[in-house]
């Protein structure tokens, strides 16, 4: 019980500021309707209870299972086996991922079915379970994480060539959204299992970061890839600035939960089956400790159950009339203006932000304080957010002008800042893009496009959450080289005296 109020405490921090900024919102320059209204704010309280429970059960099951998996494949000693355990473990955890279901649904809703929910999530898990095996191999191997960067990127800009704008807009969006509340606990501590097994305990700290970021890249390869071979140049996307016309205020989360229920038990079960089958070949844990896991599958089932419904039947459909109506206004400075806020206050609510803020302070001795982090990512994402609504006002403005020399810089950066800080560092792009920012802020994204005239929802619409997810890489890798300089200027001092 302890344990899940922890929870609840970090969950509240994390959706209390954009509730409390839409329902101000509501009373100065977007007034919603009543029902609407209400049924956002039960969707907030369905996200907290939901989020709060889904994450207990992460901690208590779906991270040991990680853990476990990666230590008992090192030990098989042999690499076919932990590429295509990595394929199917990274594959199995990203289709019960919540943020990539949500995203999934909304490139459905926009194309008309045309780009199918389904499909977006089994391409998308198939490339982060082909680049978990790949990145597993770099860890046993002590590939440098640098240099699989350099050439993963450069696959994904020779891609971007022959791709469409609508595609790398969502491809990259699925990077971030991919890796997610039970994704990145997964994958850290597959990577954790894996690195543990190492002699050298600095390698195994270093190693231990950079396999999240490794998957997103896959989601990336794994979209634009399907958009060439399916050759679907030609699509275009429209979104109703609307939501369901019952008039019963909770009618809409009673039809969701059967559906979001039986999606979620089907997302969850081969997890729970591999995990059996391990436990009775491989990990034998105690009756007591697999009980405990299997407890912490259902709470995380519970919980999606609760966070989706939430997200679903009240939440997003707000964020978009919030978007649109902001939009349609004669000023547009102001959506750009109320994009930056958003920014910031999603990341500072981010509960997983502090805990990286305090990693890196503990990592550099004090040197990096946890403070001038926090600073940086705020300012960082709250930026993005705000370039991104600025990239739908203006004509002309396209995706790439962002993440093209954005990643070229995070690229070139990471040859010379500490290859600790570039892990963390392009880890922490999925810490930026949390639950928050999959949900409101690409409703509000998709809220603007549709009112904007000339703006396409799927090529101006999407691409928010990648630019949420590049800043935190830039910013820690810029405090990583601000940390060597200071390290190189102690150790000169320190040889003087």
């Amino acid at each position: 019980m302890n344990v899940l109020l922890g929870k609840l405490k970090e969950v509240l921090v994390a959706v209390v500021p954009i509730t409390f900024l839409t329902v101000i919102l509501h009373f100065t320059f977007t007034p919603l309707d009543t029902l609407i209204l209400l049924r956002f704010l039960i969707g907030a309280l369905s996200i907290i209870l939901g989020l709060s429970i889904f994450l207990l059960g992460v901690d208590i099951g779906v991270t040991p299972i990680g853990q476990l998996m990666g230590s008992y494949l090192t030990k098989t000693n042999r690499a076919w086996i932990i590429a295509i355990s990595g394929l199917i473990l990274g594959f199995f955890i990203s289709v019960a991922e919540p943020d990539l279901h949500i995203l999934a649904a909304q490139v459905d809703l926009v194309t008309g079915g045309l780009i199918s929910k389904a499909s977006i999530v089994i391409v998308v898990s198939l490339g982060i379970g082909a680049i978990i095996g790949l990145g597993m191999l770099r860890i046993v191997y002590n590939f440098p994480f640098y240099k699989m960067l350099t050439i993963l990127y450069g696959l994904i800009f020779g891609l971007c060539l022959f791709s469409s704008s609508e595609f790398i807009s969502i491809s990259f969006d699925a990077s971030a959204a991919s890796t997610g509340a039970l994704v990145v606990p997964f994958i850290l501590a597959l990577a954790i299992g894996i690195s543990s097994m190492k002699a050298d305990s600095k390698a195994a700290e270093e190693d231990s970061f950079g396999l999240v970021a490794l998957a997103g890249v896959g989601a990336v390869i794994s979209v634009l890839i399907m958009g060439i071979i399916f050759d679907v140049e030609q699509i275009s996307g429209s979104l109703e600035a609307s939501v369901s016309q019952t008039s019963s205020i909770f009618g809409p989360f009673f039809a969701a939960i059967p559906r979001i229920a039986a999606e979620s038990f089907i997302a969850l079960l081969p997890l729970l089956v591999l995990f059996l089958i391990f436990q009775k070949n491989a990990f034998h844990l105690s009756p007591k400790s697999a009980r405990k896991i299997i407890i912490g599958l259902i709470y995380t089932f519970i919980g999606l159950v609760f966070f989706l419904t939430g997200v679903n039947a009240g939440f997003m459909d707000v964020g978009t009339i919030v978007g649109h109506q902001l939009a349609s206004l004669e000023t547009k400075a102001i959506v750009v203006i109320v994009g930056f806020v958003l920014g910031l206050v999603t990341i500072l609510a981010e509960p997983a932000v502090y805990v990286l803020t305090h990693q890196v302070e503990n990592v550099t001795s004090g040197y990096v304080r946890r403070n001038v982090v926090l600073v940086a990512l705020s300012l960082g994402v709250a930026s993005a957010v705000a370039l991104s609504v600025l990239k739908i006002v203006v004509p002309g403005i396209e995706l790439w002008h962002y993440l093209l020399p954005g990643y070229a810089i995070a690229i070139a950066m990471s040859y010379f800042a500490p290859d600790l800080f570039v892990g963390i560092g392009f880890d922490s792009g999925t810490v930026a893009s949390g639950p928050m920012t999959a949900t409101f802020v690409l409703a509000f994204s998709h809220g603007v496009a549709s009112a904007i005239e000339g703006a396409d929802v799927i090529k101006d619409g999407f691409g928010i959450i990648a630019m949420v997810a590049l800043t935190p890489v830039i910013a820690l890798q810029t405090l990583g080289l601000i940390f060597k300089a200071k390290s190189k200027k102690g150790g000169i001092e320190a040889d003087a005296n």
